[in-house]
């Protein structure tokens, strides 16, 4: 009997391979690879949200882990993944300057918002009020991680590429059989597609589209990534990552041309050269109504668990939630309230 059986590889999929492995547990994934959010994800870990000057939640706590959670990575899989990239605000206004400085003297944000401002030397980008420049940020090559780590378990013959059929999982008080498949633990980690899961689809997932744009811009030669109102992002070979929308009601993978029409529109108040779109994307954020992550034991079902809901910032979160949920099976340890599912247990009865 393994001691999990894991369903889905995004990064939380991922995030939770790698907690059991580095503690010693017998596991399996199996995937179909449905879910696009994590592959077509800018994969910045950046603890400031550029909009409000604040910290992301948890942002302290995630923060001390990345680093040598992708450092690890990289040394098993052979491959690059953390590419040290600063990220710059871009102000519109000596008004918004003022505010970077009174949040730059803030307890937690003071090692990660410079008080040095950055002037605009790059003739391809409009920026008269120059930049904030946001300390220790980088950028995960989520693609490369998804394709190598699947490579990897496929090796150890880890991994299930099939459709995980919900109702052909059997459970008992001493673990859970799925096929061939014995395992003490089942964690579900089904990004949006937890709402087609009959046991954790009480909980408020509602998904959100985000697409990016793919530029070449020879012209630019820009090292950093530039906020405004959309990111900007330099991926190498005069390439670069626009992005992104956030929309509610479409729940699908597909590229629209509305998107393209917002994000190039957003792009052209402050783009001052020429460029062409290569390539164009499109997938379902796992979000919640509170915006935090879904972590925890099924309310009746106690091998169960779920490990979803990280939003945008999965690089960030999936070590973090990946560390909790194991502490909490493993080791009797609470999981922090605000991402612990009980909070979503009236929802559960009332189903």
């Amino acid at each position: 009997m393994l001691d999990y059986l894991i369903v889905g590889l995004g990064i939380a999929g991922v995030s939770f391979c790698e907690t059991l492995e580095k503690n010693g547990k017998s596991f399996r994934v199996i995937s179909d690879s449905s879910q696009t959010s994590s592959k077509v994800a800018a994969g910045m870990y950046n603890p400031v949200i550029l909009k409000r000057f604040s910290l992301t939640w948890k942002a302290l706590e995630q923060m001390e882990m990345v680093v040598p959670f992708y450092q690890n990575l990289e040394h098993k899989l052979k491959v690059k993944l953390d590419y040290k990239l600063s990220v710059v605000r871009r102000f519109a206004s000596i008004e918004e300057q003022n505010l970077w400085f009174e949040a730059s003297d803030k307890i937690g944000l003071q090692q990660f918002l410079s008080t040095q401002l950055i002037s605009n030397n790059n003739p391809g980008i409009d920026a008269p009020f120059g930049f904030g420049e946001v300390l220790n940020t980088g950028r995960i090559n989520t693609n490369l991680l998804l394709e190598s780590y699947k490579e990897y378990l496929i090796e150890k013959d880890l991994f299930k590429n099939e459709t995980f059929q919900h109702d052909k999982l059997d459970h008992t008080d001493s673990g859970i059989t799925y096929g061939e498949i014995s395992a003490k633990c089942i964690v579900f980690a089904e990004g949006f597609g937890m709402q087609n899961n009959p046991y954790f689809n009480y909980l408020p997932i509602t998904g959100t589209k985000g697409e990016l744009l793919t530029i070449k811009a020879p012209e630019l030669k820009e090292s950093l990534a530039v906020k405004s109102s959309i990111f900007i992002i330099p991926f190498g070979q005069d390439l670069y990552r626009v992005g992104a929308t956030y929309k509610w009601k479409d729940k699908t993978n597909v590229p629209t041309q509305e998107a393209k029409d917002e994000l190039l529109e957003k792009l052209e108040t402050f783009l001052r050269c020429d460029y062409e779109v290569v390539d164009h994307v499109a997938g379902i954020r796992p979000t919640v109504t509170d915006r935090r992550p879904l972590v925890g034991r099924h309310p009746e079902h106690k091998n169960f668990y779920v490990l979803n809901g990280f939003g945008s910032r999965g690089v960030m979160i999936g070590p973090y939630a990946s560390n909790q949920l194991y502490n909490a099976i493993e080791n009797i340890e609470p999981i922090a309230a605000e991402m612990d599912i009980e909070r979503f247990r009236k929802k559960y009865t009332t189903v």
